[in-house]
């Protein structure tokens, strides 16, 4: 966590604590991949951004409370999704439990079918 914030941060000296104690933790290759992991991300969310993709309204339903919590609102991209109905926020309540043990194994699935496994 401390790497992935400091990778997006502007302290220097953090970035570098961070980074040392990765290498140690995960050694080259590990501290490579995390890296390109979070790289990707930022990628991917500057060119969304850029974009004004705004969410779909399944993810925007089941995601809700989870971009509340994070206060992903005072980004200046959260303007490019439409506010949620009531209707809806009362569809993703509901529908939020399930849909994330269905994520979940999904993923253990596709886990359990890939290579190296």
């Amino acid at each position: 966590m401390a790497l992935a914030e400091a990778l997006v941060g502007d302290d220097d000296d953090a970035l570098h604590a961070a980074r040392e104690a990765a290498l140690a933790a995960l050694g080259p290759e590990g501290l490579v991949d995390a890296v390109a992991v979070a790289s990707n991300f930022q990628r991917m969310v500057r060119i969304a951004d850029g974009t004004g993709i705004p969410l779909d309204g399944p993810l925007r339903v089941v995601s809700e409370e989870l971009r509340d919590q994070l206060g992903l609102e005072r980004f200046a991209a959260s303007a490019n999704t439409p506010a949620s109905s009531a209707a809806s926020r009362l569809a993703g309540r509901l529908i939020r439990p399930v849909a994330f043990r269905l994520m979940r194994l999904v993923g253990r699935s596709l886990d359990r079918g890939s290579p190296g496994r």
